[in-house]
């Protein structure tokens, strides 16, 4: 009986624990970026999932959560400023992508000049981090090519690095790959690997562009984006590679029909511009992509980042399916344990305070100061990303969004919360300034939330200064 009762207790148990399993599941919707969505491209490290994509301006910026889910409202933090590097590459960035090597992360994007027909300026470029995270801060290490060219990627097989690309030729944008002699060294030509040739990838103009690198069981796969992005009809397609030099077209068998398309019953139009990532777990291999809700969406900021699981065919090719809905509930990537963050608390670097809404007060006008951590609501902050590279940071007790008082310009100008006018003293830029710390940076002014005099006192004031570069001008914004 003894034995009986203990069995049936473990099944309990099992039965318990599987219900809560599956009522923890992680889940998520798309889009998992509504702003700035297009060319994704997500890396997963070190417990967190990495978010980049095209920003149509001067400047790169990372997302970063423990889940996919929270990619969706994960601050956004500029990493890079072309701007501020060099004039002759600072802008139009587009196609940015994140690659770990030899404990470096390297940032491979296409930029321009700030010129009013800036496309015929765009080249290749890398960036180093300085250390392993992949926020940075970042580098510039080398162009990758003389000439226009979008989109670089990379590849690592059998111990040898190439470089891939988009370039225009014999009237039509192709696939090109070279050698590389390390992560931000091209040692050699370029040589075309695949041009239009069907009819499904000359929709709107004759295009191969975004070559992505998808890799299992000893075979590589090239899926790239096919006809004008700034059509409905822009889908994936497929490389194999099936001979022996990857600079050879020879070595490279192309799919006769698309693999991943529109899908105008769940409204969802032009995906493509890819990438891959692997789960938590390292069990799946997940698709992200941008798309567009409607057919007469365009090639701009309107696409949105969208994540699915890739499943494997019998033979060994991946199979990406179609995509789904916006709003579909999907499943996460196996392995989440973490919880999707809510809202996050902002840390200062010296005094290990957190940026605080002084007494929990509601009002316009209330002061903000630093105060010993205690996880209450005037603690927390939700950062939301205002489209234009910005994010307003919005108190969670209050509602309320810090504000720089009278939009002054002056050095000791206080920081307080106000309701939220759309203005630019309320707008403000998250700049990775050292490994894991940022100075926030108001975009009226150009000056820094700073602790007054650097005390290390509770109720010290937070006020805005020129830019000093000392820890009392850093911050860390942790999930609350």
């Amino acid at each position: 009986m003894a034995r009986r009762l203990l069995t049936l207790l473990a099944a309990l148990v099992l039965v318990l624990t599987l219900g809560q399993s599956t009522a923890n599941a992680a889940s998520f919707t798309n889009p998992v970026k509504a702003v700035k969505g297009a060319d994704p491209w997500i890396s997963y490290h070190d417990g967190n999932y990495y978010l980049v994509t095209t920003s149509w301006s001067d400047v790169i910026t990372l997302r970063k959560s423990p889940t996919l889910a929270g990619l969706s409202t994960a601050p956004s933090v500029q990493v890079w400023s072309g701007r501020a590097d060099n004039a002759a590459r600072c802008c139009n960035i587009w196609a940015p992508e994140l690659h770990y090597s030899g404990g470096k992360w390297y940032l491979y994007y296409v930029a321009g000049q700030d010129v009013t027909d800036y496309n015929p300026t765009q080249r290749s470029h890398v960036l180093e981090s300085t250390g392993s995270d992949p926020m940075g801060p970042y580098t510039y290490k080398n162009r990758l090519n003389s000439s226009w060219m979008l989109d670089p990627s990379v590849l690592n097989l059998n111990g040898k690095l190439y470089v891939l690309g988009s370039a225009s030729g014999g009237g039509t944008q192709n696939l090109v790959i070279a050698p590389m002699s390390n992560p931000y060294t091209v040692s050699g030509s370029y040589s075309t690997i695949s041009t239009p040739v069907h009819a499904w990838e000359k929709s709107g103009g004759a295009v191969n562009e975004g070559p992505e690198v998808l890799q299992r069981n000893g075979k590589t796969f090239l899926i790239y984006s096919a006809s004008g992005c700034w059509t409905p009809d822009y889908k994936l397609g497929q490389l194999t590679l099936t001979g022996s030099d990857p600079l050879s077209a020879a070595s490279w068998t192309k799919k006769s029909a698309p693999v991943f398309q529109r899908n105008d019953a769940a409204g969802v139009y032009g995906p493509g511009h890819n990438g891959f990532f692997t789960s938590p777990g390292g069990t799946e291999t997940w698709n992200v992509y941008h798309a567009n809700d409607s057919a007469s969406d365009g090639c701009d900021n309107g696409r949105t980042t969208r994540a699915q699981k890739v499943a494997w065919n019998a033979d060994g090719t991946p199979n990406l399916g179609t995509p789904v809905a916006p709003g579909t509930a999907l499943a996460g990537p196996a392995g989440e344990t973490a919880p999707t963050p809510s809202a996050y608390t902002i840390v200062n670097r010296s005094s290990g305070k957190c940026l605080d809404v002084a007494g929990g007060s509601s009002s316009d006008g209330a002061n903000v100061v630093q105060w010993a951590c205690s996880g209450g609501a005037n603690q927390k902050w939700r950062i939301e990303d205002q489209g234009d590279d910005t994010s307003r940071l919005v108190n969670v007790a209050s509602g309320k969004v810090l504000d720089t008082a009278d939009c002054s310009n002056a050095d000791g100008a206080d920081l307080r919360q106000w309701s939220w006018l759309n203005n630019t003293c309320q707008k403000f830029r998250l700049i990775t300034t050292a490994a894991g710390w940022v100075r926030i940076t108001n975009q009226a002014t150009g000056k820094v939330a700073d602790v007054a005099d650097c005390s290390p006192a509770d109720g010290a004031d937070v006020r805005q200064w020129s830019w000093l570069n000392n820890t009392c001008q850093q911050w860390q914004v942790k999930p609350a």
